[in-house]
């Protein structure tokens, strides 16, 4: 299939399937006239692709899951697991950095409020 229909198939942009070939995410064949054919399979890759983008990962670090996929053996599985729980942790980590950052301005606005409420200036 041509690279519209695969965006139309996945919902995914033109634009972005390019991005992905570019990253070395997805492959083509290229037509005589340097048309980009992809097989049924890459239908799957691409909402695979997409699953982990939303679980927040980069374009390099799907780029370095996906052998886990394209050559299923037990040693890259325990680097995919490794790699995913290193993500995990920096996620977590960015989650309480947030968390300390809403308690920091949730205090902030009761000390504002404090001020308000007894009709003082707050600064």
């Amino acid at each position: 299939m041509r690279i519209g229909e695969l965006a139309v198939r996945t919902g995914v942009s033109v634009r972005s399937l390019r991005y992905y070939e570019e990253q070395g995410l997805l492959s083509s064949t290229r037509s005589a006239g340097g048309q980009r054919h992809y097989a049924e399979h890459d239908v799957e890759r691409v909402a695979f692709v997409q699953r982990l983008y939303a679980a927040g990962l980069s374009s390099r670090t799907i780029a370095e899951l996906l052998p886990c996929v394209d050559s299923p053996s037990d040693e890259n599985s325990d680097a995919a697991m490794a790699r995913m729980a290193e993500e995990r942790e920096r996620l977590s980590a960015h989650i309480d950095e947030l968390l300390r950052t809403r308690d920091a301005l949730d205090d902030l606005m009761a000390t504002v409020r404090a001020y308000r409420d007894a009709g003082q200036v707050a600064v």
